[in-house]
């Protein structure tokens, strides 16, 4: 069965950029719902190779500093407006969902590229479901997503990794409509 409702929301989904996102963001009881319609995504071996972590109120913030301190402290001669981005980054919006991939690189039947990729679809389901929910949304990542000692802020485990952060809050300005890809120039056939 077509829905026309779901095929014209997700041809106009758009990210609006974090730092335009304004309060407020999810009530407790929408984020859960939010958190609840995402999960639904494929889980091969239904191993749940996820979780996520939230920011909310002044913890945003608090992370920021703390990212930036420790980016000085990995590199020294980092710029000043660097570090000033990883203090703002997470500053502005009312609610930053850090996805985390669990990934059992052992698992004798559930490769961990399809881990990653399931932890990926709920990155996108955040999206989808904070959208659908009446908030504008981004996903961002940078260093801190492929950097250890980050991930040790975040109290992840070895076999963790932080792949997303997916901020959430209202709309401020429209957010411009950018150029996508022509059908034809992603879809082939094939040819045997």
């Amino acid at each position: 069965m077509q829905d026309r409702h779901v095929l014209e929301f997700l041809r106009s989904r758009r990210s609006v950029p974090a730092a335009q996102l304004l309060p407020p963001g999810p009530t407790p009881e929408q984020l859960r719902e939010i958190v609840a319609t995402s999960v639904r995504v494929p889980d091969h071996g239904k191993l749940t190779p996820w979780r996520l972590i939230a920011f909310t109120g002044d913890a945003g913030a608090r992370y920021g500093e703390a990212l930036a301190a420790l980016h000085a402290r990995i590199d020294p001669g980092v710029p000043a407006a660097k570090l000033a981005k990883d203090r703002d980054r997470f500053a502005h919006s009312p609610l930053v969902l850090a996805v985390i991939a669990r990934i059992d690189e052992h698992n004798p039947k559930i490769p961990a590229q399809e881990q990653l990729l399931s932890a990926g679809c709920l990155a996108f389901n955040l999206l989808l479901a904070a959208q659908a929910a009446g908030f504008a949304a981004q996903w961002l990542t940078g260093w801190s997503c492929y950097d250890r000692d980050a991930a040790r802020l975040l109290g992840l485990a070895d076999h963790e990794r932080a792949i997303a952060y997916i901020h959430i809050g209202s709309r401020g300005a429209e957010p411009p409509e950018r150029t996508r890809p022509d059908v034809e120039a992603v879809l082939s056939a094939w040819q045997g």
